[in-house]
């Protein structure tokens, strides 16, 4: 039996889907015809314990300690005939899936035809039995994504009568700045709670925080430098007049500078370290509540949510439904609506409704027009992007239970307008204004953020358990200067994309 095993094992290594002695399985799943790679696909064991294949196709399961090689591991997905096997039967390097023809299901050509608009009614009736909203423990892995592009950095410079904050200087604050620029942070935990924000609790797991902290201690030095010049030219009593167009405001000297000073008073030592200390802790603390908020503005955005912006169906007379195709998710018939707005709404996209019980098991959405514009003396905003997709899973009670999410939301902001920064000092006599900077500033960045939540296990819970659970709230991310492949070694997540695995950081930092 363990030259089987063996045998086994070296089959599968040999040919490319690894199973090793750390029992994680890892492959890619790709249309049979097509030879393209397929997203969402959900990969699961008989025990119920699963995945789901990230946007390039790709998955890694962990193993417990009491998987079998006979254990049969299940693939399915939305048009695709679903595939079922030993975990030992699988050999290829590649999944491939076939595409389910569509048969005609007795449900659909039942003596009751749905139109469009009646299906959209089924699914309202129907929310209450489908969705539930009871008070659940869900293990989640969520993936942020930030991506920055400055496309504008110019400025006009105007006058100066500090010598050292010169055109010189401040070219050098614009150059410090990086044109593109991303960040991913992962966090592993437990989400506690239903859609009420005050009825949510997060225990933490394990964090990770992948981004350049070069670019960060580039712009730290420039503003210690600007600090030191600033420290060397303003008067005592000094304070500034900050104005930009039509508007101005008074900001003390030391609001604007970070003075560093040195104490021997073991008093002072002491209150110093207890302050430090207590940052720590709200720092721990404010990452935790941080990404907790997220998770609640996630959960808060589904569908079926009387107050969710997705409003295609709770007001689904701004919109048009289509009914375009059939298909099949496992044994379930799917109908296929596409939906556009009408009388000004925000979104366009796709639902699958399940024909027998009317539940929506995937949605995908996307803005047709800005969501907000904003522009007014100089500064402009404009919220282009919200787009992404939901999918559900059925439990052993009926309910259905978000799966996956993913979703991108997008703004560019602009600024074009003058500024000035006026030292003032009332006790120096002669002039008031002591020293000017005079700028005209043009400058506009875009932004994406990219949120991708996939929860592994949803249970319920009673009042009383919730309330007893604890918050650990001291778990910080881990930073990475580039993707390292054992962080998450032992734990389910989201399979990384390419992206991801190929960031590098300019210079690594200890």
């Amino acid at each position: 039996m363990v030259m089987n095993k063996r045998l086994i094992t070296v089959l599968l290594f040999v040919l490319g889907f690894f199973y090793s002695q750390a029992q994680v399985i890892t492959s890619v799943v790709k249309d049979s015809t097509t030879q393209q790679p397929i997203p969402y696909v959900t990969v699961q064991l008989s025990n119920r314990k699963g995945v789901i294949t990230n946007e390039e196709g790709r998955f890694s399961l962990l193993l417990d300690s009491n998987t079998k090689e006979t254990d049969s591991l299940f693939i399915s997905c939305m048009g695709y005939e679903a595939l079922g096997k030993p975990l030992n039967e699988f050999n290829e390097n590649v999944i491939l899936l076939n595409a389910k023809p569509i048969e005609l299901n007795p449900v659909i050509v039942s003596n009751k035809q749905y139109s469009a608009e009646e299906l959209i009614e089924q699914v309202k009736i129907n929310i209450d039995r489908n969705y539930g909203n009871s008070i659940t423990k869900k293990r989640v892995f969520f993936r942020d994504s930030y991506h920055q592009t400055l496309t504008k950095r110019d400025y006009t410079f105007k006058e100066s009568t500090i010598e050292a904050l010169n055109k010189k200087f401040l070219d050098s604050v614009l150059n410090s700045i990086p044109k593109k620029s991303s960040r991913y942070t992962e966090i592993l935990g437990d989400f506690y709670g239903n859609f009420e924000k005050d009825n949510q609790k997060l225990s933490l797991i394990k964090a990770s925080d992948l981004y350049d902290k070069q670019s960060e201690l580039d712009l730290t030095s420039l503003e210690e430098k600007f600090n030191d010049i600033l420290k060397k030219n303003i008067k005592p009593d000094s304070y500034f007049k900050i104005k930009s167009g039509l508007f101005g405001t008074k900001v003390d000297a030391d609001e604007f500078l970070t003075f560093k000073t040195d104490s021997t008073d073991a008093e002072a030592l002491k209150k110093e370290l207890a302050e430090k200390k207590k940052k720590e802790e709200d720092r721990k603390k404010n990452f935790a509540s941080f990404k907790k908020e997220s998770l609640g503005k996630i959960l808060e955005k589904q569908f079926f949510l009387e107050d969710s912006d997705l409003n295609f169906i709770n007001k689904n007379n701004r919109y048009l439904f289509k009914i375009i195709d059939f298909t099949y998710w496992d044994d379930d018939a799917v109908y296929i609506l596409d939906f556009e707005p009408k009388r000004g709404a925000d979104y366009k996209g796709r639902l699958y409704i399940n024909a027998d019980d009317f539940a929506i098991m995937r949605l995908d959405y996307e803005n047709v027009k800005s969501l907000r514009t904003f522009n007014l003396l100089g500064i402009s905003l404009d919220q282009y992007l919200d787009k992404g997709k939901m999918i559900f899973s059925k439990n052993e009670d009926g309910f259905y239970y978000l799966r996956y999410l993913e979703e991108e939301m997008g703004a560019k902001v602009g600024i074009k307008r003058p500024l000035k920064i006026i030292e003032l000092n009332k006790r120096v006599k002669g002039r008031n204004k002591q020293n000017e900077l005079h700028l005209k500033l043009d400058m506009a960045s875009s932004g994406i953020n990219k949120h991708e939540l996939i929860l592994f296990d949803t249970e319920d819970i009673t009042e009383q358990e919730f309330n007893s659970i604890k918050e650990n709230n001291t778990v910080l991310p881990t930073y990475m200067p580039n993707y390292d492949p054992e962080f998450w070694k032992g734990y389910n997540i989201l399979e990384p994309n390419q992206a991801i695995k190929d960031f590098t950081a300019q210079v690594e930092i200890d």
